[in-house]
């Protein structure tokens, strides 16, 4: 019998020993989170921010789980960066069933991977009768201001151009220290405009989403890039310059190749870090 035991404990730590998890949710702080509690802790978020890599199926399966559940709960909006503020009237139709997928298809620039990534979050606010507002600024004018820099909006945009934008001037930290590192990614190309490009997304999402949130008070989920909201700047800052009160949850996505401890460089960035294994296939 003793050692039938001995035999037991060690097949337990064998079987215990290959387990493979290909994500894990922690804290701000570095300490682990099982996804109920993480699902009980955001339902008092009035915005969500869940930053993600756009490739990455972990992040796309946790931001619908995310979305139900909170749907659950009480009232939601959603939004996204990955549809443009000058499509809104097309996805308005296709929420409302008026055009058919084929149609937006056609007229709304889709990503490259929306028909897997993003689709069954719009079809879930379709079937539900949520609202979702396309944040993001249209490409055209984020291209203008790399090219020319914030400052030239004013003076060349039409009053129909600028309802797609956050309201002119726009503000704009150089010092913010994710702005300050895409120059130095740039090397020998910098262009000063490069970071303001970024600037102009961060708060035509911001601006969008508030006006959305001051309209019906419904919690509202935001599906970004992680660099729009990482580190408590890019959507995170233009929000509190709006109100300083705002109740925001932010979440980063991050890839290691253990996710059984957070790395100390991903430690604070977010209210919540989704860590999933970098060997996770892409969506594309």
């Amino acid at each position: 019998m003793k050692h039938l035991l001995v035999l037991f404990i060690l097949i337990g730590h064998f079987v215990s020993a290959q387990n493979v998890e290909p994500f894990q949710l922690y804290t701000k702080n570095g300490k682990k989170i099982s996804t109920k509690k993480f699902f009980k802790q955001i339902e008092s978020g009035e915005i969500i921010l869940f930053g993600e890599l756009h490739d990455n199926p972990i992040a796309h399966w946790l931001q619908l789980k995310t979305t139900q559940k909170m749907h659950e709960k009480h009232l939601i909006s959603l939004g996204a960066e990955m549809l443009e503020a000058d499509v809104q009237k097309q996805l308005n139709n296709y929420l409302s069933g008026e055009i058919s997928q084929q149609e937006l298809d056609s007229t709304a620039s889709l990503w490259m991977n929306y028909k897997t990534d993003y689709k069954p979050l719009v079809d879930f606010a379709k079937e539900n009768k949520l609202s979702f507002i396309a944040t993001n600024v249209p490409r055209k004018y984020a291209s203008h201001v790399y090219r020319l820099g914030l400052e030239s909006l004013a003076l060349e945009l039409t009053d129909e151009e600028k309802a797609c934008i956050a309201p002119l001037p726009i503000a704009y930290d150089p010092e913010l220290p994710n702005y300050k590192s895409m120059l130095t990614m740039m090397s020998d190309h910098e262009n000063p405009n490069f970071p303001k490009a970024q600037a102009i997304k961060d708060a035509t999402m911001a601006h969008f989403i508030y006006e959305h949130f001051q309209s019906n008070k419904n919690q509202f989920i935001h599906f970004n890039g992680d660099y729009h909201s990482k580190d408590y700047e890019g959507i995170y800052w233009y929000l509190k310059h709006k109100n300083k009160d705002l109740n925001i949850i932010t979440i980063s996505t991050v890839e290691q190749s253990d996710v059984n401890n957070l790395e100390e460089e991903f430690e604070g960035q977010a209210d919540y870090i989704l860590v999933v294994d970098k060997e996770m296939t892409k969506t594309y």
